[in-house]
Parts: C-alpha cells; sequence; structure tokens
C-alpha cells in the first residue's frame, strides 16, 4: 500500500507511532492532577518538489490507510530530482527501551511528590508554597518507505519539576529547577536526586528574595554554563536549519563559509549523546541522527536538514528531520545544540569585567527567526563590579540579534555543560524535546533592559 501511494512522488513515508504518557501535579500539600493518556495512529507523506501532500488518522485499519493513500495520491513528482536513497540503517542504541510509566507504581510517584513537599517545608521555614510535577512518557514509531524499507526506534522520556515560592515578611520570591532524560524515573527516586533538585529551587528563590533592580544599558554581559545555552538555540540555531536557507528567510543566508562569529566560538548539534532529553537514535523519518558541526571556530560550515529541503538543496540529510507526533509533517529540527568550550577559568571571565551583569537561568523569550533579534528575560542574575559577583538582580532582560552577539563573544570558558534535561523547542505548532549547552562565556557589549531608575 505504501508502494501504490508514493508511486511517482519524489520521496514520503508511512509513519506509525505509538504513545503512553502521564502527568502529575503536586501542589499546596496535595495532588492537584493525574492525567494518563495513550494514543495512535500514523502519518502518510507524500513529497513532490516542494509540495507536500499528508494524511494522518488515529486508526490504524486498512480502511484509514486507504483513505489517506488516496489523499496523498494527488501529488506527484515535482522538479526537485527523485530521492532513491533511504536513510542508511544503525545497530546503535542512545537509549534503553524501558517503559517508564509501567516501571514505577503510582502510588510510588505520588509518595516521592509528597516527600520533596515535606523535604521543602521541613528544611526551609520561609517557603510558602512548594509544586512539584512528574511526568513521563513511552513512544514508540516505525518509519515505512516505499520498496519495503522499515525503521523502528523505542523512545522514553521522563522530567521532574520543583518550584518554591519563598517569603520575606510582604516580600514574596519563586524559584524553580527541573531535570530529565530519555530513559526511566530510575535514579529520580533516590534522596540523593531529588533533594538536590528541591535544594535549587530553595536557593533560587531565596537569592531572589535578596535581589535589586536590574540596571539598564548597554554592558558586558557574562553567560553562566549550561542552561544559558537556551540564548543559542533561539537565536541562532533556528537560522540554520534548512529550510530557512533554501527559502532564504534566515540571517543566515547567504554566508556558508564566511566568519559569522568570534573566532575561537565553535556551535554544534548533536543527536547522538546517550539519554539526552533531545537525542534521538534515528530521526521521524528513519535517519540516523548525528554530530553536526554549524559553525567552527567563528566560520559558518554547516546546517541541518531533513530529507525534503536536503534534496532540493542538493546536500545530504543530517538526522534532523523531526515532528511533534503522527499528526504532524517532519521538518529540519534541533535535537542537542551546544556551544563547544574554550580554555578560559571562569573565575578569569567574571574578574576581566569592572561592570556588568552576570546570567545564571533564562525564562521566556521571543526571537524573531528572519532577523535573529530576540528578548530573553533573566530569571537569575547578579551585578558585577570590579570584576566579582555583586548583588542579584530581578526584572533584567537581555536584548539584541543572534548574529550580532556571535560576534561579540570575546572570552570562552572551559567548563561546557549542557542542561539539566528541560528543553522543549516550538516551531510552527510543534513542540518537540531538545537540549541546549555552552561552557560560561562573556560577550562584550549586550544591551540590558532593567528596572533600575
Amino acid at each position: 500500500m505504501v508502494d501504490d501511494a508514493l508511486a511517482g512522488t519524489d520521496d514520503g513515508e508511512l509513519f506509525l507511532e505509538y504513545v503512553q504518557s502521564e502527568s502529575l501535579s503536586f501542589d499546596d500539600g496535595k495532588l492537584k492532577s493525574a492525567s494518563f493518556d495513550t494514543s495512535q495512529g500514523f502519518g502518510l507523506r507524500a513529497v513532490a518538489g516542494d509540495v507536500t501532500g499528508f494524511a494522518h488518522a488515529s486508526a490504524l485499519d486498512e480502511q484509514a490507510l486507504k483513505r489517506a493513500a488516496e489523499t496523498v495520491k494527488t501529488v506527484r513528482a515535482g522538479r526537485g530530482g527523485k530521492s532513491d536513497e533511504s536513510p542508511r540503517g544503525t545497530n546503535r542504541l542512545l537509549y534503553a527501551d524501558d517503559n517508564p510509566i509501567d516501571g514505577v507504581p503510582f502510588a510510588k510517584k505520588v509518595a516521592l511528590m509528597q516527600e520533596i513537599d515535606a523535604y521543602v517545608r521541613g528544611k526551609e521555614p520561609k517557603a510558602r508554597q512548594v509544586s512539584v510535577s512528574l511526568s513521563g512518557s513511552w513512544q514508540v514509531v516505525e518509519i515505512v518507505r516505499a520498496g519495503g524499507w522499515r525503521a523502528a526506534d523505542v523512545r522514553p522520556l521522563v522530567r521532574l519539576n520543583v518550584s518554591v515560592v519563598c517569603a520575606d515578611g510582604t516580600r514574596m520570591e519563586a524559584g524553580g529547577t527541573g531535570s530529565g532524560r530519555r530513559a526511566a524515573y530510575g535514579d529520580i527516586f533516590l534522596p540523593g536526586y531529588w533533594q538536590k533538585e528541591a535544594d535549587e529551587a530553595i536557593r533560587q528563590a531565596l537569592v531572589n528574595l535578596e535581589s535589586v533592580d536590574a540596571p539598564a544599558g548597554e554592558m558586558p554581559v557574562v553567560l553562566g554554563a549550561g542552561w544559558s545555552g537556551v540564548l543559542w538555540h533561539e537565536a541562532v540555531g533556528h537560522g540554520l536549519e534548512g529550510d530557512f536557507h533554501r527559502k532564504k528567510t534566515s540571517m543566515f543566508t547567504h554566508l556558508m563559509g564566511e566568519m559569522v562569529a568570534s573566532p575561537g566560538v565553535t556551535v554544534v548539534d548533536d543527536g547522538t549523546l546517550n539519554d539526552r532529553r533531545g537525542s534521538l537514535t534515528i530521526d521521524d523519518e528513519g535517519t540516523p541522527t548525528q554530530r553536526n558541526v554549524l559553525i567552527e571556530d567563528g566560520r559558518l560550515v554547516g546546517l541541518m536538514q531533513d530529507r525534503m529541503n536536503a534534496r532540493l538543496m542538493g546536500v545530504k540529510p543530517t538526522g534532523n528531520g523531526r515532528r511533534q507526533g503522527h499528526a504532524y509533517s517532519p521538518m529540519p529540527r534541533m535535537t542537542n545544540t551546544f556551544m563547544l568550550g574554550g580554555d578560559k577559568d571562569p573565575k578569569e571571565i567574571i574578574s576581566s569585567v569592572k561592570k556588568g551583569l552576570y546570567c545564571a537561568n533564562f525564562g521566556g523569550g521571543q526571537v524573531d527567526i528572519v532577523s535573529g533579534k530576540f528578548v530573553f528575560s533573566v530569571t537569575e542574575g547578579y551585578l558585577i563590579e570590579n570584576g566579582k559577583l555583586g548583588r542579584p538582580v530581578k526584572g533584567a532582560t537581555l536584548i539584541g540579534a543572534g548574529s550580532d552577539a556571535l560576534t561579540r563573544v570575546g572570552m570562552v570558558g572551559n567548563d561546557m555543560s549542557l542542561d539539566p534535561g528541560i528543553g522543549t523547542c516550538g516551531k510552527d505548532g510543534q513542540g518537540v524535546p531538545v537540549g541546549v549547552g555552552q561552557p560560561t562565556l562573556r560577550i562584550d557589549a549586550l544591551t540590558v533592559g532593567g528596572t533600575a531608575t
């Protein structure tokens, strides 16, 4: 049936999916919500040139497949050149196929959240509200191409989040943290694991209670290692996805081979890291993921590609064809995107700044993909005064453009680390799990929006 549906097209596939997912939320000393969902379905895609015919259904039966096949048959070969090459096979597994939902009884999951709540309230007398959430999913996918080619993947995913609100007099501030990975719940239930998350949430809330209004203006900014890489994911990473380049809407269009960042800046997208949230054994088109160097020592050298955009651009797919689920068509997406480390001690980087801002954690942000202009809120930041960290600040935002910020990287630390496993990327209405990372680094001049008068 797949052969018949895709006859005369340039490319396409049948994507089969089965998913179990759960989400538990604990707030104000009680279980507030608990949900469990099982879904299944297929997506059938036919591609001709840059035109896509797509049909999907939640019923896995012959009649639904026949109706989908009739729908996509309206698409026939275009001018982009037929893709006869199926993805190469792989015997590599980046994560186990354990089902986290079946592995731990529901009562034990509730007991864990109760224990975290009691731990926070017992440890910190200023804690007024404690929120804990636990989520897990188990996705099984199979990709079928014309000619009988098949590939399958089993993908677990778990995440724990802890949020704490602390009060001092009439002032209240929040702190939060989380972590996750492609695995069963496992270590999350060990006190050494969840206590670390709870302690970090408490620490952030207490820091914010001491915060002062952030300054405003252009100044040197030091970004901490790890989660700060979300800035580059948004402000730079999307602009290096193949579809934006093919359509010539990326700020990096026509800059392949050119210097787009300071020397010493190397940015990589790597979907092959074991157990990481953004990793995939194969992407959602069946292509094995790989390590893709995007910017090397400041020079633009690579892009992230799915099959369609790679074919139309005359290059190879890179294992970045991703979709939210069977009801969505794949597109070029990031996996784990991060900046490699340099040779500077993080303390040396901070001491090099006479007056500026140190950003340890970020919240939400907005980015224009075409221009690369961004606005990010800083959830944990500190003044830098005479080379030392000063008072924590509140209300700080970073304002700039990714292409400009890349060229102002003055020092790169030797402490590269990845985020704790909490990232979700949105694009064209689809959300997929991703990873980010970076070392401590200094941007010599960046506009800071603040609240200080």
